[in-house]
């Protein structure tokens, strides 16, 4: 990402417009100490400080002097994240610095839904709206805050950017481009050298598409704990043979959120030097279709060696991981997570907002709800349930990649996975949305990132950082 697109606070020595944040409970305290003037400009615009409310004050020259915003009560803060964001769209482009009681987590959310509250995906856009910016409140870790939204902006411009500039080479140069600016090596096995390397599932899935299938092999960090990062990279996702009906591709160009949403989790990690090995494995295909797709009915073989009957060819994503994963597994690191934009299941059962995982080991899983909680990054944790592997278990092949009846879809590809991991201790599956369907503060409509704020907040209590 070039650093003049960085999201960055202004100095801290510039002039800056107040922007006092008023609970609704003491906001008549703080009105009755105010001069008459001001408390008749509010009498007269009807502010009563209700959550995002935002009222600019007028100097004595006419110039904006302050702006109010209200806080609202806090039962009122449950429904939702970022508030302090909804000023921006009420604030012209200038320079503003927070007055008020917000601390701790509070204050870490305000400064960071400001920087992403300012985030507009302008790759193709010939001018940008002006920003306002804001200066970094006393009390938070800036360049930390910075970092992590410049690894959320970098998730964010990966999945908005459409298929026909994000294919597999595309995000193949992401990757490298990603890798030298903080001195990562990057390998990549392209094409038949998949074949040649044990990769047939990706292989398989990919090659169709008129860009090569790839795996993407980045390694960064050389002391301290292991962690390996594994992202589905469908660049775009037709359904292959069994073709997605128009409506449901439409969003297909997000398939490969879990990679863009690992770029950026890597982004954070390295930015903020932390003391551990990296590893990102990206499997990058496109499930295209022509004469030499795979099809319904296929048995595939992987990397594992575990044969996998093909009952959907929309089931792709699985396939692809499942090689990235073997691979992964075969130098067990510290933590491996998964993150794939997988399942509509998972969308039935949670919505846009949460991202569902699933462990077995209770101590991640806590340490990640409990993280993404105090990082308004909302996470839910899924149950690997056993029984139900019958489900991905058919009579002609090892496993299943669509089996029948549509029930505990998101769950039973969660199983999937886990049968490729059985050498790494700790292992967590995240399966992801990545777009956010309708704006809101901070988080403008089209590509997102979700679980990564977590689990860097997590990292240091999980590795023992």
């Amino acid at each position: 990402m070039p650093s003049d697109t960085l999201p960055r606070f202004a100095p801290p020595d510039a002039a800056a417009t107040p922007i006092h944040i008023l609970p609704q409970d003491t906001f008549a305290d703080w009105l009755g100490a105010q001069p008459e003037r001001l408390q008749a400009w509010v009498e007269s615009c009807g502010f009563r400080a209700g959550l995002g409310e935002i009222l600019r004050v007028p100097g004595d020259d006419g110039a904006l002097s302050a702006v109010l915003m209200g806080w609202g009560k806090p039962a009122t803060h449950a429904r939702g994240r970022f508030a302090v964001a909804r000023a921006l769209s009420a604030l012209k482009a200038g320079t503003y610095k927070l007055d008020g009681p917000l601390e701790g987590d509070d204050l870490n959310e305000a400064a960071l839904g400001w920087l992403l509250g300012g985030y507009s995906f302008d790759r193709y856009a010939t001018q940008s709206p002006p920003t306002a910016k804001l200066v970094a409140p006393a009390g938070i870790d800036a360049a930390r805050i910075e970092a992590i939204a410049a690894g959320e902006i970098l998730t964010r411009n990966l999945i908005n950017t459409p298929a026909a500039d994000m294919g597999p080479e595309a995000l193949e140069q992401a990757v490298r481009d990603l890798g030298t600016a903080f001195g990562a090596e990057v390998k990549s096995t392209i094409g038949d050298e998949l074949l040649t390397a044990n990769f047939p599932m990706i292989h398989a899935v990919g090659r169709a598409a008129e860009q090569a299938p790839r795996l993407l092999d980045m390694t960064w960090g050389d002391t301290g704990p292991t962690l390996t990062l594994v992202g589905k990279g469908v660049c775009f996702d037709t359904g292959g043979l069994n073709l997605k009906p128009g409506a449901s591709m439409g969003l297909m160009k997000k398939d490969m959120g879990g990679a863009a949403t690992v770029l950026g989790l890597a982004h954070m990690i390295m930015a903020l030097n932390l003391p551990l090995r990296l590893r990102v494995l990206i499997p990058a295909v496109e499930n295209a279709v022509a004469g030499n797709a795979f099809r319904p009915g296929d048995i595939l073989s992987s990397r594992k060696g575990l044969s996998v009957e093909v009952n959907n060819t929309d089931a792709e994503g699985r396939l692809v991981l499942a090689d990235a994963l073997a691979l992964a597994d075969e130098t067990p690191p510290d933590l491996m997570i998964c993150m794939a934009t997988l399942t509509g299941a998972a969308r039935v059962a949670l919505g846009p907002d949460l991202a569902p995982f699933y462990t077995d080991d209770a101590d991640v899983a806590e340490s990640l709800a409990a993280a993404g909680t105090r990082v308004r990054d909302p996470l839910w944790r899924m149950p690997l349930h056993r029984p139900y592997d019958a489900m991905i278990e058919p009579k002609i092949a090892d496993l299943d990649n669509a089996p029948s009846g549509g029930m505990a879809g998101s769950i039973t590809a969660a199983l999937f996975l886990d049968r490729f991991v059985t050498d790494t201790a700790r292992f967590v599956h995240f399966d992801i949305y990545g777009w956010q369907p309708t704006a809101q503060p901070a988080r403008p409509k089209g590509g997102v990132g979700m679980g990564a704020r977590a689990i860097l907040e997590a990292l240091p209590e999980v590795l023992n950082l």
